[in-house]
């Protein structure tokens, strides 16, 4: 439970940041990092237009670079897009001064007022100068499609078992995923629609809410 849904102790690290949005009715939030690439996201798009569901990708801006028309059909189908810095960097294995040029190089391509740190990880400087600009976007449930030691069935027991009422939920929209997403996804979607739960995207209304 430690990876798939961070305790409260660890987001009370990074104040005003956004874990879970409060909800009356039951809502999730889907999220895709890592991509926008041909090969998982147009699978991801299909996916979401058959169920007439939007989300929220979190691009890496060295993507965006590499298949613009892809970047563009994602916010053209509805979708809202997210900052996922450049190179998909880890903040803490990298210079805060290059972590935040990194940033603002994909900002110039994104172009979003939401940024989510690869990993969950950023040094406090990093979060202090990064809140300034962008609301910074963590998550509820990591499903671990990235984890080629996880079955299909695997990723989607984890969001059968930790989905909530104002869940933001990740998958990854990326090759290390693919097998799993393929999978999961689909599923994931079905048997949260069957659990009565709507989706929605997120936004700087419902994101001044965030817990």
């Amino acid at each position: 439970m430690l990876i798939e849904q961070l305790p409260t102790v660890y987001r009370k690290i990074f104040p005003g940041t956004v874990w879970r949005l409060p909800r009356e009715e039951k809502t999730v939030y889907l999220t895709f990092d890592d991509g926008p690439i041909p090969e998982v996201t147009e699978f991801v798009l299909d996916t979401l237009r058959e169920r007439n569901i939007k989300a929220t990708f979190f691009c890496v801006g060295d993507n965006v670079r590499k298949h613009p028309d892809l970047f563009r059909k994602v916010m053209e189908e509805g979708h809202l897009v997210g900052n996922h810095t450049f190179n998909h960097l880890q903040g803490l294995y990298t210079a805060s001064r290059n972590y935040i040029r990194n940033v603002e190089k994909a900002d110039e391509l994104i172009k979003s007022p939401l940024f989510r740190p690869p990993h969950g990880i950023l040094r406090y400087i990093q979060f202090m100068t990064l809140r300034r600009k962008f609301k910074i976007v963590f998550w509820d449930v990591v499903t671990r499609d990235y984890n080629r030691k996880l079955s299909g069935e695997d990723v989607l027991g984890i969001v059968r078992k930790y989905t909530r009422n104002g869940s933001i939920i990740v998958f990854h929209d990326s090759l290390k995923a693919e097998r799993n997403i393929r999978y999961a996804l689909p599923k994931a979607i079905d048997y949260l629609t069957s659990e009565g739960y709507k989706f929605e995207v997120l936004n700087q209304e419902n994101l001044t809410e965030g817990i």
